[in-house]
């Protein structure tokens, strides 16, 4: 399966929230409630340049956010359409935006997930993020990470 990453564009935004609702829908009933990625404004995120699309055979399959700040660079979302989960997409785009960042000059890359996302805890911990804070924000009981780059 041919796979490339490119910049989202507006024409992709329909397409982008399918996804992103989606791939977080499930954790709903978990969480109590939408997930912050389903509420975000990804018209923004696009005028902005920060999503990326992971293309499959002309399809959009996943999107990373990447959100650059001052001292870092916020890996704010990754989804993959939910046929094409447990495939390594995931891991693809989370490569990308590791490479994104150093690209950009960053060292660090911070992310921030529900604490009731346990997969998600476990996975970044495997691929080396490090937690560095839990807090209630947004309405949210998140959890920080980062990696060094």
């Amino acid at each position: 399966m041919h796979s490339t990453i490119r910049p989202g564009s507006e024409a992709d935004v329909a397409v982008i929230e399918h996804i992103v609702h989606a791939a977080y829908q499930h954790y709903i009933p978990r969480i109590g409630k939408p997930p912050g990625p389903m509420s975000e404004d990804y018209h923004a995120h696009v005028a902005l340049g920060n999503v990326w699309v992971l293309v499959l055979d002309h399809e959009i399959a996943g999107l990373v956010v990447l959100v650059p700040e001052p001292e870092y660079m916020l890996l704010q979302n990754v989804a993959v359409v939910p046929s094409k989960q447990r495939q390594g997409w995931g891991r693809q785009l989370i490569d990308f935006a590791e490479a994104r960042a150093r690209q950009c000059g960053y060292r660090e890359i911070r992310l921030y997930t529900n604490e009731r996302m346990k997969e998600n805890l476990a996975l970044y911990a495997r691929l080396g993020y490090q937690e560095t804070a839990r807090r209630l924000e947004a309405g949210f009981d998140r959890v920080f990470m980062r990696k060094t780059l």
